[in-house]
């Protein structure tokens, strides 16, 4: 009976994943399959043909990131029975005159602010439900808003260790806490704003058109109406509010956010007198099957070494010089984030970087341009971070699906804007 070696079974192995990983997709970036559907059968697909064992394939499954989701989604759901998201609403068109572009601007600078100090999935939850009421009251489409805050929040979330996950991963491996993140990649963050914020007003034009009667309507409103349960809105803002406090001191609590979030949720169903299976219809089933799917999908390529292998490339390319491999690490990371989620891929370049350091590179700068990388790099597709995830099956779920071409035409622009002014920055900040 033949049996192969070896290196010829390791080299077949590597093969499959990349073809199973090539097909998967494929299949969510042309929607032939939908994509939690897609993601799931790629996963067990890995598991099927023995690329990775179901142990370790579970294994991989972030559930800090899959609870925490769950539990944001809660307390946002329950929130939401207040009125108090078209509060926001109407307070935000008011402060905005009515004028599309200027409304863009607002919402999106709330995206960005409130990721920072938060993070860009909780934002994107909390927020979602606000820009959807508003188009429904301003009778236009949602998605120049929508698409805007992902943008938003991932560029927000990048300033700070809790802003983004890949953050707190690294934040995690190298000992760097909050006042090195904000001092180190809020300026930035800044910078890509203010790009991002320029661009806007020509990234949707000819999209954003109210009908002058529409929004003298809108303007008449008074918003004080639509707070439907005054006690319950109490309760839900006491309970979120704690829970944001929460993560803001989640490190010296020894508590991942995760079960922050898991407790303030179950802490607003017990005192609102919610009941679970109403509060758990609130929750995005098919995003959080989404993510499942995904970690186990991607821990097949990693498990054959083809995230490492195209680093090492990368290292071997820069023949160890620091700017270059800096700079390259930046890259590599905005456009690996861009396919690859970019949760999974920075825990897989943790210990790449931390090996560099140890080489004699200083290992500072690779942090940062590692973190800026991934967090600017999730902003290009629709799959490149959970917060891009988390709203497009909001926004499908409410009649307005932002397919994966949609989204890539705005966010590979302002994508390559951000890794452009990080380039500048890192240079500049760490490399002269």
């Amino acid at each position: 009976m033949f049996q192969m070696d070896e290196a010829t079974l390791a080299s077949a192995r590597t093969i499959v994943a990349g073809v199973v990983f090539l097909i998967t997709y494929t299949l969510i970036a042309t929607e032939k399959l939908d994509k939690t559907l897609a993601a799931l059968a790629g996963g067990i697909a890995m598991i099927v043909l023995a690329i990775v064992d179901q142990e370790h394939a579970f294994a991989a499954i972030d559930f800090n990131v899959i609870f925490l989701l769950a539990g944001m989604m809660i307390l946002a759901g329950i929130l939401r029975q207040t009125g108090f998201f078209q509060w926001i609403a109407i307070r935000s068109v008011k402060l905005s005159g009515g004028d599309p572009y200027k409304l863009l601007l607002i919402l999106s600078l709330i995206a960005g602010v409130l990721s920072a100090f938060l993070d860009n999935v909780t934002t994107v939850v909390l927020i979602g439900p606000v820009t959807l009421y508003i188009a429904t009251t301003l009778r236009v489409s949602p998605l120049p808003f929508l698409i805007s805050e992902i943008l938003a929040s991932n560029i927000g979330g990048a300033a700070t260790l809790i802003g983004d996950p890949p953050n707190i991963l690294i934040g995690s491996a190298s000992g760097l806490d909050f006042t090195a993140f904000l001092f180190n990649m809020g300026p930035a963050a800044i910078l890509s704003f203010i790009v991002f914020g320029i661009t806007l007003r020509f990234l949707f034009r000819g999209e954003l058109h109210v009908h002058e009667d529409v929004r003298e309507e809108v303007l008449a409103l008074d918003e004080r109406e639509v707070i439907s349960n005054p006690h319950l809105l109490r309760l839900s803002v006491t309970i979120i509010t704690l829970t944001i406090v929460g993560f803001l001191i989640h490190g010296a609590l020894h508590y991942e956010p995760a079960t922050i979030a898991l407790l303030g949720a179950v802490a607003l169903m017990i005192v609102a007198r919610i009941h679970p299976e109403e509060a758990f219809r609130e929750i995005e089933w098919s995003t959080l099957f989404f993510f499942i799917g995904l970690f186990m999908l991607v821990e097949g390529i990693v498990e054959v070494g083809i995230i490492e292998g195209l680093a090492a490339f990368l290292l071997e390319l820069t023949g160890g010089d620091q700017g270059i491999t800096t700079i390259g690490l930046l890259w590599l990371s905005g456009i690996a984030s861009a396919i690859v989620d970019n949760i999974p891929y920075t825990a897989t370049m943790i210990p790449l970087v931390g090996d560099l350091g140890r080489q004699g590179l200083e290992i500072d700068p690779l942090w940062w341009a590692l973190a800026l990388g991934a967090c600017f790099g999730g902003n290009a597709t629709i799959i490149g971070a959970s917060a891009n995830v988390v709203m497009a099956n909001m926004a499908a779920r409410a009649g307005h699906p932002i397919t994966f071409m949609t989204f890539a035409r705005y966010g590979i622009l302002i994508t390559f804007q951000s890794l452009v002014v990080s380039t500048v920055y890192v240079w500049f900040r760490y490399l002269m």
